[in-house]
């Protein structure tokens, strides 16, 4: 058995502080093993732009990594788990999912007004097709700007007046101590998170067992479990980053019962198709697959075909 291992990780500040909380872990179940972090540029840390195709694929911050790991330059590699493409490239697996942060997207307003005090024609920087959906849905009248760059780097240009409020994710906003700078956080049930929002997950080759029985300790079944309905959901509505769903899961492990719910939107944010299922905890994949089935079922079919030829016109 060798004594060190390398992880994979983003230069960002949210990676850093993911992969240190990974680290951190290991070193504290295994002592007498050094890990070492390894900063990896993704083709995501360079682009300033996003993609309008709804099916694109999501390794835009995971390819590069994945790509080490496959060349074996490092035994793991940590990721946020909204970051990982529905299918993984082969011979690639998570090998443990984090015990889960808060799921929910969270606004942070300059004059410290929530969503419904901000004015008519108020701009919200977000870069995510999923929030800007939801925003536009709630109150048509917002103007939606798109915004990128790291979470502090997001908040700089609010304070410097580029928009008057950003919709996040709360996780990142905790992870990185800024809470301070909410202004509202938003219930579920009323703004569907990304799916896998809020957790973070090892990943690994599935032949390396050795470094697969380090991460047994740190893989939390609750949200283990969540994770995979979450991204069979994506993956039965065929999806990439930029597809406007969202979902929302519940586990139940005393009535071992499974809640999801989730949500499809148009393009331009007109339609919007719901739905909620509750079915046994004993296959995860199976119930993400369920909820999907019925949002096609309901209109989202139509919703994909019609996204399908604008992504191709």
């Amino acid at each position: 058995m060798k004594s060190e291992f390398l992880i994979g990780t983003r230069g960002s500040k949210l990676a850093l502080y993911q992969a240190e909380l990974v680290k951190a872990k290991l070193a504290q179940s295994f002592p007498l093993f050094k890990f070492t972090l390894v900063k990896i540029k993704t083709s995501g840390d360079m682009i300033r732009r996003s993609t309008l195709d709804p099916f694109a694929t999501k390794r835009v911050f995971t390819k590069e990594i994945e790509e080490a790991l496959e060349h074996q330059e490092i035994d793991m590699g940590i990721h946020s788990a909204k970051d990982l493409a529905a299918e993984l490239p082969a011979g690639l697996i998570i090998g443990a999912v984090l015990e889960r942060e808060d799921a929910r997207d969270c606004l942070i307003s300059r004059e410290g007004k929530k969503l419904s005090e901000l004015p008519m024609g108020a701009r919200i920087g977000t870069s995510a097709v999923r929030r800007r959906a939801q925003l536009l849905w709630m109150n048509s009248e917002l103007l939606i700007d798109e915004i990128h760059g790291n979470v502090d780097t997001r908040i700089r240009k609010l304070e410097e007046g580029a928009v008057d409020a950003l919709v996040v994710a709360h996780a990142g906003v905790k992870r990185l101590g800024l809470t301070h700078h909410v202004t509202e956080v938003f219930a579920e049930e009323k703004f569907y998170p990304a799916p896998c929002q809020g957790a973070i997950v090892a990943q690994v080759r599935a032949g390396d067992k050795e470094t697969r029985e380090l991460l047994h300790p740190l893989n939390h079944n609750e949200s283990a479990f969540r994770v995979a309905c979450e991204r069979a959901f994506l993956r039965k509505l065929e999806g990439g980053c930029q597809l406007p769903c969202g979902v929302m899961t519940y586990l139940d492990a005393e009535d071992r019962r499974v809640t999801a719910a989730g949500v499809l939107f148009s393009l331009d944010a007109t339609h919007r198709i719901e739905a909620r299922i509750e079915a046994s905890s004993e296959n995860a994949e199976l119930a993400g697959l369920r909820l999907a089935e019925e949002i096609l079922e309901k209109g989202g079919t139509e919703i994909i075909r019609e996204m399908r030829r604008n992504s191709k016109s």
